[in-house]
């Protein structure tokens, strides 16, 4: 884990208190911010970390594979159980078990998640044996949990259960000073990768980008974005960025909501234009207001979020940001 911002030190300090306790933890970020990495790093900052690490991803498989992942099976459990299968519990026995997207399960599932936490007990599916295992469980969401629990969508006996401590992690965009920290990080294993010398760094421009982008995808998309400019740049100093490598005159689309919102606006735009006294456009201001008018429409119906305005016209975010900076919109 590579980071020198504030809030990036306070969580690693926040989990190197809280690893070697032998209780749950709950971690909780958007997508890419690196749960896993912050499971390891409580499993190996543990006095469990000589033993089994495992992880399963929740969101991954279906409730009924899940439950058997879990828990086991005996022979003939179900169709296609032909012998006697361990679960993750049973097979992380004194050691850490990591549940990533645990808001995804099932509310029976979670029940008997719940169970092993609190007694250490559970039955491999099909079975009547009653097993003992000793597994610290860290889980990790995106979602909003104490929201779910109202929402009777998830367990809150298990969410007071895995809440004993919430290691909340910081989005890339609240992590500004490790941007391009991160970025050169991933540069010079790209190059390294590629069988090149050295990394020769960015153009100023390409900085100037890096830490103006808002990173919805955090880590995980400025690690795509920076390895997809490493091989397309070659060896020389990285000039230019492709941040929606999807980006394409020839682009397959379906309308959605949010292309229907900007078509509306285009719409309304344009039943509002109105001809000069002497009966004719003139094309120059007319093309200026109605391009005006979408930007700050799209701008206003997504709380001036400037990426999701961008997506409501079609447009990619430098593609907006040339054209608020066009008609002075910026400020």
């Amino acid at each position: 884990m590579i980071g020198e911002s504030a809030s990036f030190l306070e969580m690693q300090e926040h989990v190197s208190l809280v690893a070697p306790l032998n209780k749950p933890v709950l971690i909780v970020g958007e997508r890419g911010t690196g749960k896993e990495l912050v499971a390891a790093r409580l499993h190996f900052l543990s006095r469990r970390w000589e033993q089994t690490f495992l992880k399963i991803n929740c969101a991954a498989v279906s409730e009924t594979l899940l439950e058997a992942q879990l828990f086991g099976h005996e022979a003939g459990a179900f169709t296609g159980a032909v012998k006697q299968r361990k679960g993750f519990f049973e097979r992380a026995d004194g050691g850490t078990l990591f549940l990533d997207e645990l808001a995804n399960t099932e509310l029976s599932v979670q029940e008997k998640i719940l169970r092993v936490i609190e007694y250490g007990e559970f039955e491999r599916l099909g079975g009547s044996e009653t097993l003992s295992v000793d597994v610290r469980i860290v889980a990790a969401t995106n979602e909003d949990l104490p929201e779910l629990a109202r929402q009777n969508r998830f367990r809150e006996d298990l969410l007071d259960r895995l809440a004993f401590d919430v290691i909340t992690l910081p989005p890339l965009r609240e992590r500004s000073e490790d941007i391009l920290v991160l970025a050169e990080h991933f540069a010079v294993g790209m190059v390294k990768e590629l069988g090149g010398e050295r990394f020769s760094g960015f153009s100023d421009a390409v900085t100037a980008s890096l830490l103006n982008y808002p990173w919805p995808g955090n880590i995980r998309e400025l690690k795509n974005v920076i390895e997809r400019a490493v091989y397309q740049n070659g060896e020389g100093v990285i000039t230019n960025l492709v941040f929606n490598p999807f980006d394409s005159p020839y682009r397959l689309s379906a309308p959605g909501p949010e292309r229907e919102a900007g078509l509306a606006a285009s719409a309304d735009s344009l039943a509002a234009l109105q001809p000069s006294e002497a009966g004719s456009f003139d094309f120059k201001s007319t093309v200026k207001d109605f391009e005006i008018a979408l930007l700050r429409r799209a701008l206003e119906q997504n709380q001036f979020n400037q990426k999701k305005a961008a997506e409501t016209l079609g447009l990619s975010y430098h593609q907006l940001r040339g054209y608020l900076r066009k008609y002075d919109l910026l400020g």
